[in-house]
């Protein structure tokens, strides 16, 4: 299994835990994961961990497509890339109409369309077989739509990129993991039920013919997860009731909220609804006890360490199949890293 280590946002002030991001990297963990919303944004962090770290690798969950072209990711990522050492991740994502429309001030579009011509862009532009060219629905490489010059040309990258750089995008849609499937090279889910894998199955297989033969072993399923260690089970899942009400019951609207829906595939319908309307009434800590322990204790790792360790036989079986590749974690706690990395490395 390979780990990773979730580094997070900045909220008021830019926190890069590097002490913490060091020890993970000295246990073994092969990657850390810088994050953006609408404030600090994600490739500056992932920049200043690189610099001051040798072995891990530094990825980003997620670079909001929407506000950068392809060309501009795909530039981003080659310097990173090329100055770590093949060390840098590229991670995408869609980010939702809110920070989109409202921050970012451009259309939310379609986007899944969106993520497989970006993706497409990105990979030509980092193969310089030839100079880029692209003419999708979304993006066009010249330019030729309203307001063009009509001196734009076809360029090739100057930077001759020699390192790999895989392409993960968060996705938990069906049409979403199914594009993932198709161009990228991996996944995450926010959260994930490693015995619930039918909920992505044919979504994956459906994207990994399209790709022309793509096998599961060539894509890498890595679900965002918590670990919380303390004695007082019920305790360590508070912080988690607070994040997952808030996904499920409040990011997005009534009618489009990707994460209700994605609670109700994994079996907890009637809690989803009654999550959402909480939340949507202002009651967010009735939403936040509506929130189903089996919920949480399916998707990450709370309580006492023997019982986390006994949890992490469910991940171990799921690897055996081939269900789960990477584990990204998400914790305060230096000891359940080291208790996880001890357990599955």
């Amino acid at each position: 299994m390979k780990l990773g280590m979730l580094a997070g946002f900045g909220g008021r002030k830019l926190n890069v835990p590097l002490e913490a991001i060091r020890g993970a990297e000295n246990l073994g963990y092969e990657s850390v994961w810088t994050a953006e919303a609408y404030g600090g944004d994600a490739v500056t962090t992932a920049t200043w961990i690189l610099a001051q770290t040798e072995k891990i690798k530094v990825g980003t969950a997620i670079m909001q497509m929407p506000a950068r072209s392809p060309a501009m990711a795909a530039m981003t990522a080659m310097s990173l890339a090329e100055l770590s050492g093949g060390r840098f991740l590229c991670g995408l994502g869609a980010s939702g109409p809110q920070v989109v429309e409202g921050w970012h001030g451009v259309p939310y579009g379609k986007p899944v369309t969106r993520l497989k011509e970006y993706v497409r862009i990105m990979k030509q532009i980092f193969a310089r077989q030839a100079p880029a060219a692209f003419d999708g629905e979304m993006y066009q490489l010249p330019y030729a739509g309203a307001g063009a010059t009509g001196l734009g040309k076809s360029l090739k990258s100057i930077l001759h990129c020699a390192e790999d750089i895989p392409i993960y995008s968060a996705s938990i849609t069906p049409r979403g993991v199914e594009a993932a499937a198709e161009v990228a090279d991996g996944f995450f889910p926010i959260w994930m039920d490693p015995e619930q894998f039918h909920v992505f199955e044919q979504p994956i297989r459906s994207g990994l013919a399209k790709a022309g033969g793509k096998t599961l072993a060539e894509f890498d399923v890595a679900p965002f997860l918590t670990v919380v260690m303390g004695d007082d089970v019920e305790q360590c899942m508070m912080p988690l009731r607070g994040n997952m009400a808030l996904y499920i019951g409040g990011m997005g609207a009534r009618n489009k909220n990707f994460y209700n829906d994605y609670a109700k595939r994994l079996g907890f319908e009637e809690a989803a609804v009654k999550i959402q309307d909480l939340y949507l009434a202002g009651k967010r800590d009735e939403a936040m006890a509506a929130v189903p322990a089996e919920l949480i204790d399916a998707c990450h790792l709370v309580g006492p360490k023997e019982r986390i360790r006994d949890r992490l036989q469910r991940w171990r079986e799921a690897e055996g199949k081939g269900h789960v590749s990477s584990m990204l974690l998400g914790s305060q706690q230096p000891e359940a890293l080291a208790l996880v990395a001890e357990e599955m490395l």
